[in-house]
């Protein structure tokens, strides 16, 4: 199983801003920009992908710490998927604080469940960044734009159940 989590906002989060300057200007005051800290309000969802099948997407408007992690998404989503699998059962993620927490690696242990680490610079190797990439895609085509949490939400949950699973299983390969 190839889990992740993205976050999903209201406003754009880009930091790119083009700039024309003089040569020899880059760091001049009125060339430099401030980056915002904040990007407005959205949705942390989790979802993941597995030949043939994928998770129900979670979401949530808070950060996941390792308490969150274990008890609603390996609780409710990744045990749920062991039991339907085979003792061939792999389970990658991340390499981030919640994915790692003590907690986590217990109950992963205490229900048998193998862990395929990610390699520390090789965050390519989860087919996961192209399902949100896709995702994403076809949030910002829908029209007209969200304005509100609620809509978000609404059509994120719809997105996710709407892309075709031969979308989620050509990442698996």
């Amino acid at each position: 199983m190839f889990p992740d989590d993205s976050r999903f906002r209201l406003q754009s989060d880009s930091r790119w801003t083009l700039r024309w300057r003089a040569p020899g200007t880059r760091y001049h005051q009125e060339n430099t920009i401030k980056p915002h800290r904040y990007f407005g309000a959205g949705w942390l969802v989790w979802g993941g992908i597995i030949l043939g099948s994928r998770t129900d997407l979670h979401d949530q408007s808070v950060t996941i710490t390792g308490h969150i992690y274990r008890d609603v998404i390996m609780e409710q989503h990744v045990r749920l998927f062991r039991g339907a699998m085979d003792a061939e059962f792999l389970f990658m993620n991340y390499n981030a604080r919640p994915h790692r927490a003590n907690i986590v690696d217990e109950c992963l242990q205490s229900e048998d469940i193998t862990r395929m680490d990610c390699p520390a610079y090789s965050p390519d190797l989860n087919p996961m960044g192209h399902v949100w990439d896709m995702l994403d895609r076809r949030i910002v085509a829908s029209l007209p734009p969200h304005t509100c949490l609620p809509e978000l939400r609404k059509a994120l949950l719809d997105e996710w159940y709407n892309i075709p699973q031969d979308q989620f299983d050509t990442q698996d390969a």
